[in-house]
């Protein structure tokens, strides 16, 4: 990504409502996970800060030199620079593979970065996967961020399982707040200079966050949202 949105990243992380939310969702799809973990596309280090707090066996790998630094020094852990669709690790090295809207950006290709990181899980290691959903929901902001595509839960399970992935679970979220990002993204903001990543007031940060967890408590999935989760095994 461009300077700005790496530094955009590294302030709103910490706080903004969206990341607090992805990253209580990916923390529960890794679960009871046991061993080394790796998040591939860390950028500057939000949620592999988050991930250290549970776990001491985790690194992660940034493109970006710049913001793999970052990442290391507010995560405490190591970062690697390189490639998700090269990844400089030998085979069979990590339990689990975490990639948060990574596969989405133009610079990647999916069935690589997928080939590489059934590559890099042991037998049995579980993959979590988080991408932007819906191809017509594509707006200014994915520009800014260089998102390339958008992607529906049937279309995330099959590029898993043409990777060889078994096991597959692809469930959408973020569903009570789609109508307001479908206003806000194709309405309100059309044309935008900058993205959606930026320090919202507090009092509305506070209502976006409270959504979202009351979503994450439902007993069942609504079926549609803004962002799609998937976990799946290395067979």
């Amino acid at each position: 990504m461009d300077p700005a949105e790496y530094a955009a990243m590294d302030a709103a992380e910490g706080r903004m409502w969206w990341y607090r939310a992805l990253h209580a969702r990916l923390l529960d799809a890794v679960g009871r996970t046991q061993g080394r973990v790796l998040d591939a596309g860390c950028g500057t280090g939000g949620f592999l800060a988050r991930l250290h707090a549970e776990r001491a066996d985790c690194m992660g790998l940034e493109w970006s030199p710049h913001a793999a630094g970052l990442a290391a020094r507010k995560s405490g852990v190591p970062v690697a620079c390189g490639s998700v669709d090269a990844l400089p690790f030998a085979g069979a090295s990590f339990d689990a593979v975490v990639s948060a809207d990574v596969l989405c950006h133009a610079a990647v290709t999916p069935r690589l970065a997928l080939a590489e990181m059934a590559r890099v899980l042991r037998p049995g290691g579980r993959i979590v996967i988080n991408m932007p959903a819906y191809a017509w929901l594509h707006s200014a902001h994915d520009h800014h961020v260089h998102n390339a595509r958008r992607v529906t839960a049937p279309g995330l399970r099959a590029w898993l399982e043409c990777a060889g992935f078994t096991g597959v679970r692809a469930a959408y979220w973020n569903g009570l707040l789609l109508p307001v990002m479908a206003v806000q993204r194709k309405l309100l903001n059309r044309g935008a200079a900058a993205s959606d990543v930026a320090a919202f007031p507090p009092w509305l940060d506070a209502t976006l966050h409270t959504v979202t967890r009351i979503e994450r408590g439902l007993p069942l999935n609504l079926g549609f949202g803004g962002s799609v989760l998937a976990t799946a095994t290395r067979a």
